[in-house]
């Protein structure tokens, strides 16, 4: 599934041989040439994954990292380090400060998307084009297919992206504000009443395979999506 990257890197072109790459595997670029400006554009759209050069003009890349930890919004946004340091202390540092991986320049392009799915595969799986199966329920990301045993289910596509999240978030209870966040997009403003509409249109698509009651309502808190095999009374 095509994901939102943002790309801080102060060398031009390096910077440009990322963001061409990236973008011929099917993900949106963001780019930005320093902490300030990074700051900038995340606050008008938060992005998917984050690559960050240590060494910047201005605040580093550290302290950028260590920011974007201490930020409820951009918390749990994977951070991965790019820099010419090697040294395990290094490594340990910029692990401390919160980022999720570390790649040693020089790299090659293949290895650093190799890199972005695993980190991606671990930190959000709802972004990747992995098949995930419960039971007879299946969801494929790149046909986007939803099966129930043979049976093909009709599924919208806002309702495709709501199942995918809770197919790869099983047994949490998110509210209706999270789900927009990750559903939707934080940058996008809609009622969060909207959720139950397309809630209601989820639970109608899973309905003839029987798999419609995965979906449970946590009162006075929000949605959550069983793995727990379905018993039919």
């Amino acid at each position: 599934m095509s994901t939102t990257i943002l790309v801080v890197e102060d060398e031009p072109a390096i910077q440009e041989l990322i963001s061409v790459n990236l973008s011929f595997a099917g993900h949106k670029v963001l780019r930005a040439f320093d902490a300030e400006q990074a700051q900038t554009l995340i606050r008008a759209e938060l992005p998917d994954l984050i690559l960050l050069d240590w060494m910047l003009p201005g605040a580093s890349g550290i302290t950028l990292a260590r920011t974007l930890r201490s930020d409820e919004r951009t918390r749990n946004v994977p951070v991965i380090m790019l820099t010419a340091k090697g040294a395990e202390h290094d490594k340990v540092e910029g692990l401390e400060a919160g980022a999720d991986d570390y790649i040693t320049k020089p790299f090659s392009p293949k290895e650093l998307v190799a890199r972005i799915k695993a980190v991606l595969r671990r930190r959000a799986p709802q972004l990747t084009d992995d098949i995930i199966t419960m039971g007879t329920l299946a969801l494929d990301p790149t046909t986007h297919r939803v099966t129930s045993d043979d049976l093909t289910l009709t599924v919208g596509p806002t309702e495709f992206r709501l199942l995918h999240f809770f197919m790869t978030h099983t047994e949490r209870v998110f509210s209706r504000a999270q789900l927009l966040d990750q559903v939707w997009g934080d940058h996008v403003f809609v009622e969060e009443r909207t959720v139950d509409v397309h809630i209601r249109r989820l639970r109608k698509a899973l309905e003839p395979g029987g798999h419609d009651n995965r979906i449970e309502t946590v009162r006075g808190a929000g949605y959550r999506f069983t793995a727990k095999p379905i018993t039919k009374d």
